[in-house]
């Protein structure tokens, strides 16, 4: 390992040592080698690529190109837009519930686009919004996702994943199909469920045996009421609608959701660029692909030393989880007191004592797309060379700023 590290830190040197800090890199071989490795785990069921663990058109078509990836999962309807325009791809679902009234009114204009984007409901009063916006008779039909709740309510009390939609059991998704079918300018073509107890939560935390434990049998309890569940789910709203898709996981349960008679995708997307998060996933980890550098400024004492900016922290609880990790070369860790910083990141560690200012460090972000988000562009390795690629925030867009 300490010798594969060491390759990597000198083709990742050799490829940019051209560049200014800081830049964000993503490996080509590995982003290719993680695509295939998630084909092979779903087991010939597609995969549809999570846009937001990307962020970066030209690698969203490098995996759409690749077998078995198809169709986008987008964050934003105005993204959504945005793809299809630019030619990315002609199937795309957007995950969240849309109140964007501008993008509404331009997905309505526009039969081509209306036909190429589905949107996600989990209410009625969705439809509402739409419908407000541009009336049923005035407009080609909206494509409606239903998203179904996968976390686990083994009690009464007791909620187990995240907060998503109140659409928990077979007869409320059946209950909301009818009220969609029941409206004009709706047509119901899918439904999702993303079981983020399972895809988005490690179940081998380093140095936590008995809570890796705790999450193993926790997510064994609720696969297993999930897939039962989702199956009667599925069947009742096929009853009333022919659903086009029925979307399900993540990078992290892509082997178990593909397993799932009544799933026919799967979602996955940081399983790509292989974050620090997948670090503590005892099934699959994938390779890592994406890494950020920053230059060594300072060395206010031997065993320091400071790098200049740091501070990418990640989304979710606080916790050091969404610490950036310090990864090339190996041995450096933060000081304790002051973590990843704004400005400046002290480092200790071993290898810390042979940096001199002017050298680089090579981080991994803590989660996927997120990266993007503090670079105009990233440099695709291919070898012993870049070429830099337009992040979505180099192309002008902020969906969720």
């Amino acid at each position: 390992m300490i010798a594969d590290r060491a390759s990597l830190q000198k083709r990742l040197d050799r490829a940019t040592g051209h560049l200014e800090t800081p830049i964000a890199v993503v490996d080509l071989a590995a982003f290719d080698d993680n695509a295939a490795r998630l084909v092979a785990r779903a087991n010939g069921k597609p995969l549809r690529v999570a846009s937001k663990s990307v962020r970066c058109r030209t690698l969203l078509e490098r995996v759409l190109a690749s077998p078995g990836w198809h169709g986008v999962l987008a964050y934003t309807l105005p993204e959504a837009i945005w793809l299809v325009r630019a030619g990315v791809t002609d199937d795309v679902v957007v995950a969240y519930p849309t109140v964007d009234r501008a993008a509404l009114r331009e997905l309505t204009a526009d039969s081509a686009l209306a036909a190429a984007v589905t949107i996600m409901v989990d209410h009625p009063s969705h439809l509402d919004v739409i419908d407000r916006v541009t009336p049923p008779d005035e407009r080609p039909e909206v494509r409606l996702c239903l998203d179904l709740d996968a976390s686990w309510r083994p009690t009464g009390q007791l909620h187990v994943g995240v907060r998503r939609s109140p659409v928990h059991s077979a007869a409320q998704a059946a209950a909301l199909a009818r009220q969609v079918l029941a409206r004009p300018g709706f047509k119901l073509v899918g439904m999702m469920s993303y079981e983020a107890q399972i895809a988005g939560l490690g179940d081998a935390p380093p140095r936590q045996v008995v809570r890796g434990r705790a999450i193993r049998l926790m997510q064994s309890h609720s696969f297993a009421e999930l897939t039962k569940r989702r199956g009667a789910a599925v069947a009742a709203v096929r009853e009333l609608a022919d659903l086009e898709f029925v979307n399900g996981g993540g990078t992290g349960s892509v082997a178990a959701t593909s397993a799932d008679p009544a799933v026919t995708e799967v979602t996955a997307g940081s399983g790509l660029y292989g974050p620090s998060l997948f670090d503590g996933y005892a099934v699959w980890r994938p390779t890592p692909a994406a890494f950020f550098a920053l230059s060594v400024v300072r060395r206010p004492s031997p065993r320091i030393a400071t790098v200049l900016g740091g501070g990418w922290i990640a989304s979710g609880p606080p916790d050091r989880s969404r610490l950036p990790v310090p990864y090339l070369p190996e041995g450096l860790r933060f000081k304790p007191d002051e973590g990843a910083g704004e400005v400046q990141t002290p480092l200790l560690g071993p290898a810390a004592e042979g940096l001199r200012p002017g050298d680089r460090v090579w981080f991994r972000h803590a989660k996927a797309g997120e990266l993007c988000e503090h670079v105009n562009e990233l440099q695709l390795v291919d070898g012993d060379t870049a070429a830099p690629a337009p992040t979505y925030r180099g192309e002008g867009h902020a969906f969720l700023g």
